[in-house]
């Protein structure tokens, strides 16, 4: 590769798939942005997903991000290119990849280090364990960018932190640490920056030495214990994924390095009001 295709390959980033023997380790990899994820990154993930639940030698993963962070999340700047239906359609296309994951029938478990932030906080939901570096911030700033989440989204969080917890996080868009995280269940272990990896590769061994008939059978029980939410990932009545005015103003002002200024909520008429008796 030449040092032109080195430079692109960095800007578009890639998700790369790399198998030793039972454990598959995949890496998030575009370090020129904080690892944040492309329609075609999205794309590709799902694609690779599919290859591993196609492989019957595998039988742990673990997804990571390349150099000092998991994934800040879904490209603003992409977005801000993009007409608000194509921002729509590469929502749709970012909640397959994540589900695909999801749905794998064996083990995930996300290393998390640096940022993990809106879709790359979903990707880590997805995953069955998380192992956080000390360093990590996990958030969902969503309120921030006039994006309005749906069922799937909302669920992962309301499974792992319950409905009030996953409230604030929704509605204030703060970020928490990863000791904070692990203290309300989202994050199973903390470690530190230069140990995070070598944990969760022992953690994944560990599940593969255990019998698969098992590990399986426990990661499907588990999931039936959870309500029943078989919904699509859009409906009728469910809320748009984007807010067709908050939303440009949002990711402007993120690109931008400014406060955001939301459009108001027009007041009720008094005639609409109600009654005072």
């Amino acid at each position: 590769m030449n040092e032109f295709d080195s430079k692109k390959q960095n800007q578009e980033g890639r998700i790369q798939l790399k198998d030793f023997s039972s454990i598959a380790v995949v890496t998030i990899r575009r370090p020129a942005a904080h690892n944040a994820m492309t329609s075609k990154m999205w794309l590709e993930l799902e694609n690779i997903s599919r290859r591993i639940a196609e492989n019957p030698i595998t039988k742990v993963v673990i997804l990571r991000g390349a150099f000092e962070y998991f994934t800040a999340g879904s490209d603003l700047k992409e977005f801000s290119q993009m007409p608000i239906e194509e921002v729509d359609e590469t929502f749709a296309l970012m909640e397959q990849a994540i589900s695909s994951i999801e749905r794998l029938p064996i083990p995930t478990i996300a290393c998390l280090k640096g940022a993990a932030m809106g879709a790359g906080l979903e990707l880590a939901l997805a995953c069955d364990l998380r192992v956080a570096a000390e360093n990590v911030r996990l958030g969902m700033p969503i309120a921030r960018l006039g994006i309005t989440i749906g069922i799937p989204f909302a669920r992962r969080l309301v499974d792992l932190i319950g409905p009030s917890r996953a409230k604030d996080l929704l509605l204030t868009g703060r970020h928490l640490s990863a000791q904070e995280a692990q203290g309300i269940g989202m994050v199973n272990y903390v470690t530190s920056l230069g140990k995070v990896e070598n944990f969760a590769l022992r953690l994944a061994k560990t599940i593969a030495y255990n019998s698969q008939a098992s590990v399986r059978t426990a990661k499907e029980a588990v999931s039936l214990c959870l309500p029943q939410r078989d919904v699509p990932w859009r409906t009728n009545v469910e809320p748009y994924w984007v807010d067709k005015g908050d939303f440009g103003e949002g990711v402007n002002a993120f690109i931008e390095k400014r406060v955001p200024r939301f459009k108001r909520l027009r007041r009720r008429s008094k005639q609409n009001e109600p009654d005072a008796t």
